[in-house]
C-alpha cells in the first residue's frame, strides 16, 4: 500500500488546476507545468483538494500513485513558490559567472567550463564561489545542477570541487609515509 498516495494534496490561492482524463495543468504566478497520467491512475479534486484514485488490485497502478502524487505536488509548489538550489566552489581559484543562460566555470582545467542551463532555469552569483540555480520545474532543476556539479565533483582528500551547499563531503585521511 502507498502511503505517500493517501495524503490529499491541497492547492494553494493563486494555483489554477485543470485536470483531464490524463493529464493535468497547473498555472501559478511563477509558471505553468503539464503532466500526462497513466491510464491506471485518476486524480479527483474536490474544491482545493486532490487527491490520488488507483486501482488495489494492480502492483504498477500502486506504485505510480506515490510518484504521481509526489510529481503533482511538487508542480503545485513550483508554480506557486518555486525550487531553488545552492552550489558552492571551494579549491584555489575555483570561480563562477553567470551571464543570461550562460555559466562560465573556472576549475582548475586548462580552460573555462561554459554551462548552457536550461530555458526554465535561472541562475545567480551572490559571488565568485556560489551558484544558486532557481526554476518552476524541481526535475529539470536538480537534473542542471546534478550536471554543474559533474564537471568536478568534490574529492575525498582536499575538499575541492563542486558541491552542494547542504553536502556533506566525507573526508579522508592522506597516506602516511613509509618508515616514519
Amino acid at each position: 500500500m502507498s502511503r505517500v498516495a493517501k495524503n490529499p494534496i491541497e492547492i494553494v490561492e493563486g494555483v489554477d488546476v485543470k485536470v483531464d482524463k490524463n493529464s493535468i495543468e497547473v498555472k501559478g504566478k511563477i509558471g505553468e507545468m503539464k503532466f500526462d497520467l497513466h491510464e491506471s491512475i485518476e486524480l479527483e479534486v474536490n474544491e482545493n483538494i486532490i487527491t490520488v484514485k488507483y486501482d488495489d488490485s494492480i502492483q504498477q497502478s500502486i506504485a505510480l500513485a506515490g510518484t504521481t502524487r509526489a510529481i503533482v505536488n511538487n508542480m503545485i509548489v513550483g508554480v506557486s513558490k518555486g525550487f531553488e538550489k545552492k552550489l558552492e566552489l571551494k579549491g584555489v581559484g575555483y570561480r563562477a559567472k553567470a551571464s543570461g543562460k550562460l555559466l562560465e566555470l573556472t576549475l582548475g582545467f586548462s580552460h573555462p567550463v561554459k554551462y548552457q542551463l536550461p530555458e526554465e532555469v535561472q541562475v545567480e552569483t551572490p559571488s565568485q564561489t556560489e551558484v544558486v540555480l532557481k526554476s518552476h520545474n524541481k526535475q529539470i532543476l536538480g537534473q542542471a545542477a546534478a550536471e554543474i556539479r559533474a564537471f568536478r565533483p568534490p574529492e575525498p582528500y582536499k575538499g575541492k570541487g563542486v558541491r552542494y551547499s547542504d553536502e556533506n563531503v566525507r573526508r579522508k585521511e592522506a597516506k602516511k609515509a613509509a618508515g616514519a
